[in-house]
């Protein structure tokens, strides 16, 4: 399942390990990538490090548990204000089904 909003690319998997093992209810496991679409490494890294910081601050409160989520940076991600940054993320989690009022 795909969504994406402005400066955030999102992708939800059912939880488990490359072994096959289901993963508790309540873990939560994301990934971070940016293409070199994004920019040379320090902006790819910038970029990794705006979406780690926006997910730390949306996700504890707003993901559902025993997903995992990988989260693609955009070229907007590097100069998106952050307080758009977060509704992006917010959105995104949203389209996929990612909220915990969806369940």
């Amino acid at each position: 399942m795909t969504a994406g909003a402005a400066s955030v690319g999102f992708q939800r998997f059912d939880g488990g390990d490359a072994a096959g093992q289901r993963l508790s209810s309540d873990a939560i496991r994301v990934g971070f990538t940016c293409s070199k679409k994004v920019g040379n490494a320090v902006a790819r890294n910038r970029a990794k490090r705006r979406l780690k910081a926006a997910v730390d601050e949306v996700f504890p409160e707003s993901a559902r548990g025993g997903l995992d989520y990988v989260v693609i940076g955009r070229q907007e991600t590097v100069v998106r204000p952050y307080s758009l940054l977060l509704q992006d993320l917010r959105t995104a989690l949203k389209r996929v089904g990612g909220l915990k009022s969806d369940e």
